[in-house]
């Protein structure tokens, strides 16, 4: 019959309830939620675990699958975590942006930085990454002067820094 599994689980229903609890990640819960569904008899086939109960790929879970056959649950859990992209700010240009952030005069706007990277450093980047960088990485934000009246009241001014 296609798509029934050929897969000899040796630990226990138990066992893999057990370990499933005490999975720090994603990726590992997902591996071992394999073993008990299947162990469990939850999925009959390795195409009903992945449609519907696991939402990944029939060809994933075959992977997963031949990795414990041949190596069992340490073959299962051994895998490379994806880093993620390389940043397009060099580590030179990170420092001197948040030297020039750190400066009392700062920036007016993020457009500010964009311009000042691409003079100063050389650096040509999108507004929007160039946003990500400053508030999400470095924690900043630009400058912006608030509007000041010309003419204050020095009694408001006052009674404010009573009650505020």
């Amino acid at each position: 019959m296609s798509g029934v599994y050929h897969l000899e689980i040796t630990e226990s229903e138990q066992a893999l309830k057990a370990l499933l609890r005490n999975q720090t990640t994603a990726s590992d819960k997902e591996r071992i939620q394999l073993l008990y569904l299947l162990k469990s008899e939850q999925a009959e086939t390795i195409q009903q675990a992945a449609a519907s109960l696991l939402g990944r790929h029939r060809v994933t879970i075959q992977t997963w699958a031949k990795r414990y056959r041949q190596g069992g649950l340490e073959a299962l859990r051994s895998h490379k975590p994806h880093p993620g992209g390389k940043s397009t700010l060099p580590d030179w240009a990170e420092t001197a942006l948040r030297n020039r952030l750190e400066q009392p005069e700062g920036f007016e706007s993020y457009e500010a930085i964009r311009q000042w990277l691409a003079l100063e450093l050389g650096i040509v980047a999108p507004y929007k990454t160039v946003h990500k960088w400053v508030y999400y990485r470095l924690g900043a934000a630009p400058k912006v002067v608030r509007p000041k009246s010309d003419k204050p009241d020095e009694a408001q001014i006052v009674a404010y820094k009573k009650t505020g």
